[in-house]
């Protein structure tokens, strides 16, 4: 079994080459307000899942406790996806709505495909 901040490493390094693929897209193509919605979305992304993380640990710390409240950090996270659309829609000139939305999921996508990886080598 993985550990949770072996899953983080993993998620950073495939995001972080992922990010230098939309930098290298950014910067070769007319695209440029698609791959800044991508890059936006995806570091707004890589933020929400470190809250998550963040959040994961401390919850484990204050459950084997036996304390009774803790949370996983939800309204943080949404308000950083608020936060990564309104960047989006204020600047339309600069940034692609949908894609600034797409980045945000991409963290998520690829903590799934890794699980899915994961499980797949382990049975």
């Amino acid at each position: 079994m993985q550990t949770l901040q072996e899953i983080h490493k993993k998620q950073k390094k495939a995001l972080f080459f992922l990010l230098a693929l939309f930098v290298l897209g950014w910067a070769l193509t007319d695209l440029k307000q698609i791959f800044a919605g991508l890059i936006l979305g995806s570091l707004f992304g890589l933020y929400n899942f470190w809250i998550l993380v963040r959040r994961m640990e401390r919850f484990d710390k204050i459950f084997t406790e036996g304390k009774k409240r803790a949370s996983l950090g939800m309204t943080m996270r949404f308000a950083s996806g608020v936060a990564a659309a309104a960047v989006a829609i204020s600047l339309p000139e600069h940034f692609n709505l949908v894609s600034s939305v797409i980045g945000l999921m991409i963290p998520y996508i690829l903590l799934l495909a890794d699980g899915i990886i994961f499980r797949a080598k382990n049975h």
